[in-house]
């Protein structure tokens, strides 16, 4: 595989971020945007290969990463700040680029408080067991334990995030004063609910529920391990979430 140049990636006549200020600006999710570092940021982007004329691009190589509704969803972008890690932690990439190398199972782009995973779909999806096409947004579910077709690509999910989808498609694993409860939490931390969201005492009563924060390590942990007890196979890799400060 060729490498594309920086410059080719970098240079383009209708970059993306533009059109993403502007959504950010007119979005109903109220999006805190990180700042990136830029200069760390463009070797995520060589190992992407990707270019600024896309959405996830100009993501990597502008923003650190967006906080959504106060921090539910945290959708990774660039080097940042230790708020919130990088697609390159998240993933792994190598310390150098290398163009043999691809994110296992498909590019973890977001988390959300509840252990859920958003992923972009890589050409081995279906292998792997995955629904979805290569290039498609897929979800893995802390209340089914599966993996769930989004039908999107990442501009596609993304515009869909920002349209102020998250009241309907987490409608059912939202608790009365969740935004208070999760207010001021690190994006390293997530929320583990008891009875888990997947049993039926949860979800017939989901604000009579135990809730305690936790590192988001140990809640993707609870995934892989709940997965196989369950029946439905291990979820493979959730991403690395970066170490939490509880």
């Amino acid at each position: 595989m060729n490498v594309r140049p920086l410059a080719e990636l970098t240079r383009v006549d209708d970059p993306a971020w533009p059109v993403l200020q502007e959504l950010f600006r007119s979005s109903p999710s109220r999006p805190e945007v990180l700042s990136a570092d830029a200069d760390r940021s463009l070797a995520g982007l060589e190992q992407l290969q990707v270019t600024t004329r896309s959405f996830l691009g100009s993501m990597v190589v502008n923003c650190g990463g967006l906080l959504l509704d106060g921090g539910w969803l945290r959708v990774f972008g660039g080097v940042g700040s230790r708020r919130m890690p990088g697609l390159a932690e998240v993933n792994g990439f190598p310390p150098a680029v290398d163009p043999a190398w691809r994110p296992a199972g498909g590019l973890v782009v977001a988390h959300d408080i509840l252990g859920g995973v958003f992923v972009l779909n890589g050409s081995d999806a279906a292998e792997l067991g995955r629904p979805g096409e290569p290039g498609q947004m897929i979800y893995f579910a802390p209340d089914t334990m599966e993996w769930e077709p989004l039908e999107a690509g990442y501009a596609a999910w993304l515009e869909w995030l920002l349209s102020g989808a998250l009241d309907q498609f987490y409608e059912g694993l939202r608790w009365p004063g969740w935004r208070e409860e999760i207010t001021g939490l690190p994006s390293t931390v997530g929320i583990a609910v008891f009875p888990f969201l997947w049993s039926a005492e949860a979800q017939n009563d989901l604000a009579a529920t135990h809730r305690k924060p936790v590192p988001m390590s140990e809640l993707l942990g609870l995934r892989t391990e709940f997965g196989l007890q369950l029946g439905s196979g291990d979820p493979g890799f959730l991403g690395n979430p970066g170490t939490a400060d509880m």
